[in-house]
């Protein structure tokens, strides 16, 4: 299985990593051939995992809701960057909230804060007809720009010996 998951990783990753992957490639299998002349291995049936896809489509189309808001936020000039923004995003079913139980909102939308409501959306909120029961307010991300991560959040200049950092990029650098 080891063999199995480093051969898939490195060929996939080939044409983005190019060097390092040929690096991981000739450190396992030596310098006689190249990652860059193999082909992508097929992936059996037995790696799939419905209630894993079936998870990550529904995240990633309430991901497009909120970017969708986000878009519309920059066309408008109201921000330059995603992480500019801390958005809610509303759910109509139970089980899209439990969806964000162990991942992140604001990480999967790049954005320093997001919140998830349980509910209908707001008047006004933005929506997406082939996404049905959600629905995003856009907000600005309240604090400052961390000097380190670029996240805006209130706990930036509260570090007195890194004033320009959060509290995860001060622990970071000690």
């Amino acid at each position: 299985m080891t063999d199995a998951l480093f051969t898939r990783l490195v060929t996939w990753l080939a044409p983005v990593l190019c060097f390092t992957m040929e690096e991981a490639w000739t450190t396992r299998f030596g310098a006689d051939e190249s990652v860059h002349l193999q082909l992508f291995p097929p992936v059996g049936e037995d790696w799939a995992n419905e209630a894993l896809l079936t998870k990550w489509d529904r995240v990633r189309a309430l991901r497009r809701v909120v970017t969708g808001a986000l878009e519309i936020a920059r066309r408008d000039k109201v921000i330059g960057a995603s992480l500019e923004a801390a958005p809610t995003l509303y759910v109509e079913d139970e089980g899209d909230v439990r969806l964000f139980e162990h991942v992140s909102l604001a990480e999967i939308a790049i954005t320093s804060g997001a919140k998830i409501v349980h509910g209908s959306a707001p008047e006004g909120a933005f929506r997406l007809n082939d996404v049905p029961g959600a629905g995003v307010v856009f907000a600005h991300a309240e604090g400052h720009k961390c000097a380190r991560c670029w996240m805006v959040l209130p706990e930036v200049g509260s570090h007195t010996e890194h004033p320009d950092l959060c509290n995860r990029c001060t622990e970071a650098v000690g």
